[in-house]
């Protein structure tokens, strides 16, 4: 048991020299800067206190942050409706699965500044949108769609529908079929079986996808950029410009602490929630 034991922390020693460096080492200097000074010209200054916070916890922060949780979470409902039926169309059949898998994947393959580019084209005054549209008789002028809160939600979207798909179709292959036909078997219509027994079995892949895409939603400042300007900040762009432009890493730092910890929390109160219904 005891040579058991030390072989699997030899092999995972360098998994968790990389987690250390990489990781956890990052995190704790971004805790301890949050709670240091400004010395005004970008520097830190080694002295304790909790005027980063408090700035961080004002009114204006408040808002943005809120808005922030609101539109992460309104992508990851969007993608989880969009991708749950996909998944489910894709791990039934057989033909083309390959092929689908495959497009689900691409994205990936294209850097999502590329991809963020793409929908510019299509959604500017003069893009491929508007000129369909005025083409057709639909429109005589251009319709404002860039630079619109409209274009940040359909661009991280489309930015995080991936990362739903794909964990909702591992969870729906792995389905034990036996489940759905003993229910048929019992009386169920196709929508009890759906919502009693698939949706439940399926619930690991629900949750990894629901995590995967609104923490990473939570904190992107690329897509609010190029698609919404300066019209519709989100968090992220807070703490990018804190470190980047206003020279202010505490402030910066501050934020990405309070955010970590109430993922963090969101995270573990969920988790909880689920084991104690697992329990009864």
């Amino acid at each position: 048991m005891e040579r058991s034991t030390k072989k699997a922390y030899t092999l995972l020693s360098p998994s968790l020299l990389l987690f250390l460096v990489f990781l956890a080492v990052p995190v704790i200097m971004i805790i301890i800067i949050s709670f240091t000074k400004n010395d005004g010209y970008g520097g830190i200054i080694y002295e304790f206190t909790l005027q980063n916070y408090k700035i961080a916890l004002e009114s204006l922060y408040l808002k943005i942050f809120l808005r922030s949780v609101y539109w992460s979470f309104l992508i990851t409902v969007t993608c989880l409706l969009i991708g749950y039926p996909f998944a489910y169309f894709i791990s039934h059949i057989k033909k083309y699965k390959n092929l689908l898998l495959f497009l689900v994947i691409i994205p990936f393959w294209t850097n999502l500044l590329v991809r963020t580019y793409a929908w510019i084209i299509l959604l500017q005054n003069d893009g491929v949108i508007n000129g369909f549209l005025k083409a057709m008789g639909f429109i005589e002028g251009p319709i404002q769609m860039l630079y619109t809160p409209g274009a940040i939600l359909v661009g991280l979207i489309y930015g995080f529908l991936p990362f739903m798909v794909l964990p909702l179709y591992t969870s729906i292959e792995k389905l034990d079929r036996s489940y759905l036909e003993a229910a048929e078997d019992l009386g169920a219509s196709p929508i009890k079986t759906f919502f009693n027994v698939t949706v439940p079995l399926t619930m690991p892949g629900i949750i990894t996808g629901c995590f995967i895409t609104f923490i990473p939603a939570l904190g992107i400042f690329v897509v609010p950029d190029m698609l919404g300007g300066s019209k519709a900040i989100m968090i992220g762009n807070i703490i990018r410009d804190d470190f980047q432009i206003n020279m202010n890493w505490q402030l910066g730092a501050s934020v990405s602490v309070l955010i970590m910890t109430v993922v963090l929390a969101s995270v573990f109160i969920f988790l909880k929630l689920s084991n104690n219904k697992k329990a009864f």
